[in-house]
């Protein structure tokens, strides 16, 4: 019998993916599963080091299949890295999801992120690079999504209550 995500989240860098995705996962007592450590560990390689070694296209391509395999055989929470969504057979394999779209502002998502050199797509100027890539997916990000939750002002248990009031089991909202 095929597993399904509860809930897969998207959305941008710093949106809190990872750490909302650990705690709601504990909350839910599911397992959180994470592409971007799928294709980390599948490689034996870091994302930044695959990116430098083998590019963008090849990481993206890995990415497809690590998300793929995941929605059909993981029945937790799931985050997707911020550009899983790019490409469109990903896209259309979430619309028969639970998709949670986890945004937030710039200046919250670059406070967030400034540090943080594991990101190769923000290398340099942060707060220009977010903006683009916002630009850029935002649109997907709305397309794919079955909610939309700004954490900007929110903290993590905050971002959790709420998602814990509107995660249908099993089901996805109409």
């Amino acid at each position: 019998m095929l597993q399904r995500p509860l809930a897969v989240l998207v959305g941008p860098p710093g949106s809190g993916k990872s750490t909302v995705g650990a705690a709601l996962a504990e909350r839910l007592e599911v397992p959180l599963r994470d592409t971007d450590q799928d294709v980390e560990t599948l490689t034996g390689t870091t994302i930044a080091e695959l990116f430098v070694d083998r590019g963008e296209e090849y990481f993206r391509e890995l990415e497809s299949e690590a998300v793929r395999a995941a929605l059909e055989s993981h029945g937790g929470v799931l985050s997707l890295g911020g550009g899983a969504i790019l490409r469109p057979e990903t896209r259309k394999a979430l619309v028969a999801h639970y998709v949670v779209w986890l945004d937030v502002n710039v200046p919250s998502a670059v406070k967030r992120l400034d540090m943080n050199v594991a990101r190769p797509l923000l290398l340099g100027n942060v707060r220009g690079r977010f903006i683009a890539l916002d630009r850029e997916r935002r649109p997907l990000y709305e397309e794919i999504s079955t909610v939309h939750v700004d954490t900007s002002e929110m903290s993590i248990e905050e971002v959790v209550d709420e998602l814990c009031g509107r995660i249908p089991h099993g089901t996805k909202e109409s």
